[in-house]
């Protein structure tokens, strides 16, 4: 096929994508076309999303060399599109930024979501404050554990949270009861995925309001270096960071786009999230694309060291992408994420999310390929403040007994500040 992109069917990318939804959803599904159809020629609505990313979000995010990092990839030039440095901490808040917009827009009230690392519902329950509406996050029980730093923001921020127990408590399940409250509440709420999958308009629209990543990206490289990098690498777990970096880039032949997912404990294992090692084309949450499932159709439980990545399925552009050749996608396990997570640390002095190491680790390998003259681009999708009590277990850092004793601490301070002043 085709290196460029061609043209498709609407809601498709080849035969990937679709809108597979109860019909209660039908028309709500049409009114966000439209609405953002709209938008997207309104320079009214364009230049208030474009005021907030620069006096709100804080863009253009910058791009850093990490020479000291890069010496463990053969003497490629490594350069980081830093989207950590975006308020809330990540890449999530040009999507929602411009999702809360729209729900202005269309006179609702309510916005649900959904999340697992925890930084789409942190630039949701933001979103929702700055705008005036009303937030509830979906959580998988699983994740509201291993990512308490967030669920403690959603809740100051305003967000009601909604630990899921169902499966196996993680996105997927989150995923499956924000659909169900959507179905119900459709008339004031709007449900605002965070990822490029689900049915149409999610996966294009997601994607746009996220291309901003890639057009400043590639200009930068263009200004910093003189020519366009050999690769770019980003971590994909719905993969809206890697869309909206690759996007930019789709036109350029010259350019390997390389997408990293999650190996978990081996591909070989069973417990990993490796949709396009393992998995095969099925429909999951409204979208046609590749799933992790058995010989029966059923998805099966997927695992990963990385929250934001512990997903079953993948947006269907990036299936598109995968079969076509454009662009590549290979399995990073836990230990390499970890590995690459504590050399950024210790060589730069910058915290990844253990999301964004994978995309390091990964960065890691295609510059040993490329060698000296090689220029590899990573998107740092999100910073790493969340993941500091996983690494502090995983590196042996600290105790369990220590960390026992700070979680206890931490439960007992916002009792004393909330009677201090007067919550």
């Amino acid at each position: 096929m085709s290196q460029s992109q061609p043209s498709h069917r609407e809601g498709r990318f080849g035969a990937y994508g679709g809108r597979f939804v109860p019909e209660a959803l039908v028309a709500a599904l049409e009114q966000l076309d439209e609405a953002r159809k709209k938008a997207a020629v309104d320079p009214a609505f364009q230049g208030e999303l474009e005021r907030l990313h620069r006096t709100y979000t804080g863009r253009p995010s910058l791009i850093t060399e990490v020479p000291r990092f890069a010496e463990h990839a053969g003497g490629a030039r490594i350069l980081l599109k830093r989207e950590d440095l975006n308020h809330t901490g990540s890449h999530k808040i040009n999507n929602v930024l411009g999702q809360a917009l729209l729900t202005k827009r269309m006179g609702k009230s309510r916005i649900i979501a959904e999340t697992g690392a925890g930084q789409h519902g942190v630039a949701s329950a933001t979103a929702a404050a700055l705008l005036g509406l009303s937030c509830t996050v979906y959580m998988g029980e699983k994740d509201t554990k291993r990512q308490a730093l967030n669920v403690a923001r959603m809740r100051l921020l305003g967000a009601e949270v909604v630990p899921v127990s169902t499966g196996s408590a993680t996105l997927k399940d989150a995923i499956n009861e924000a659909m169900r409250d959507w179905v119900t509440n459709v008339a004031d709420t709007h449900y605002l995925i965070g990822t490029v999958t689900g049915p149409h308009p999610f996966p294009e629209m997601v994607r746009d309001f996220h291309r901003i990543i890639g057009v400043e990206a590639r200009a930068q490289v263009l200004d910093l270096v003189g020519r366009l990098p050999d690769a770019v690498c980003a971590c994909v777990g719905g993969g809206s960071n890697a869309m909206g970096i690759f996007h930019r880039f789709i036109d350029d032949a010259s350019v390997r786009l390389v997408g990293l997912e999650a190996g978990g404990e081996g591909v070989d294992t069973g417990h990993h999230a490796a949709r396009f090692s393992t998995g095969v084309p099925g429909v999951l949450h409204g979208a046609f694309t590749y799933v992790l499932q058995d010989e029966d159709g059923q998805t099966l439980e997927s695992h990963s060291v990385s929250a934001g990545l512990d997903y079953p399925s993948v947006g269907p552009e990036h299936a598109f992408l995968k079969d076509s050749g454009r662009a590549e996608y290979y399995p990073v396990t836990d230990s390499e994420a970890m590995d690459a997570f504590a050399l950024l640390c210790r060589t730069e002095g910058i915290i990844p999310a253990i999301e964004s190491a994978h995309a390091l680790a990964g960065a890691l390998r295609i510059g040993r390929e490329l060698g000296p003259d090689g220029i590899v681009l990573v998107n740092l999708s999100g910073r790493g403040d969340k993941d500091v009590d996983t690494a502090a277990r995983w590196f042996g850092l600290v105790s369990e007994e220590e960390l026992v004793e700070a979680e206890q601490l931490k439960a007992e301070e916002p009792v004393e500040q909330a009677e201090g002043s007067g919550w």
